[in-house]
């Protein structure tokens, strides 16, 4: 990550917030864009150290007046952003005859529409300035499959268009040197993990899904962000439209006993 710039979205919490911490750990710069002001302005603060390598900046990803806003504030300032990993996201569940269309839109336009936002943003400038680029969405197992406890029709469409995405920017922008790629997480211990789990349902739900998952264990944010620091970097060179599973196991197992 040296010498390298990295925007990352939903960078409050979650693999967002883990993508961010390892970037700056790798000694790469970090632009912090999240929609909550305060908690990317303390882990801006608790990351800096006195270095001017980190940014925090206030978006609603699926506002695109505001995602311009961020690109122009940056150009202005003179800092060129050399990955993109888009991690905002957010699930709204419930049975599909019962999803209203302003929460099915809510959902694709955060998930979906602010990943091609800031994508769109960053290709440009970067076919504009004729330099390279890794770009890193957030896919999920239910761009694939259904997940059992069912209730994601809105989330796995998005994560569907995401995954689709990623295949049709790959091959269009790799005459430009720029690579488009995503990580699938499984199970991870984040807020969006338990966004529609009451708390004191929590503990039993892990354990669960410990039985379910073939590692046995939930996901750390810091594995997945792991995966998506290793597209972003060079080691990845050779790497685009491919889609880098990290769920314990959770695509490879099928549903029945037999």
């Amino acid at each position: 990550m040296n010498s390298k710039t990295i925007l990352v979205t939903g960078a409050a919490n979650g693999i967002g917030e883990a993508v961010s911490r390892q970037v700056v750990a790798a000694g790469g710069a970090v632009v912090l864009v999240d929609r909550d002001a305060d908690a990317i302005a303390a882990i801006a603060a608790d990351l800096s150290s006195g270095r001017r390598q980190v940014r925090p900046m206030t978006c609603d990803v699926s506002n695109e007046t505001e995602v311009k806003e961020v690109f122009r504030r940056l150009h202005e300032e003179g800092v060129h952003i050399d990955g993109l990993v888009t991690a905002a996201g957010i699930d709204i569940g419930g049975a599909a005859h019962e999803l209203s269309v302003e929460d099915w839109r809510r959902v694709m336009d955060i998930n979906l529409t602010g990943s091609y936002l800031f994508c769109r943003e960053l290709l440009g400038r970067l076919v504009q300035e004729q330099r390279p680029g890794s770009i890193v969405l957030c896919s999920s197992p239910a761009a694939s499959v259904g997940f059992a406890a069912g209730g994601a029709t809105a989330y796995s469409a998005s994560k569907g268009g995401i995954s689709a995405m990623v295949r049709s920017l790959a091959v269009d922008y790799a005459q430009y040197g720029i690579r488009v790629n995503a990580i699938v997480p499984g199970p991870t211990e984040t807020n969006l993990m338990w966004a529609a789990v009451p708390e004191d349902q929590r503990a039993a739900m892990r354990n669960q899904i410990a039985q379910e998952v073939p590692l046995g264990r939930m996901a750390s944010p810091d594995e997945p962000a792991r995966a998506a620091l290793w597209l972003l970097g060079s080691d990845s060179s050779y790497v685009t439209g491919s889609h880098l599973v990290c769920d314990g196991g959770v695509l490879a197992k099928a549903s029945i006993s037999v």
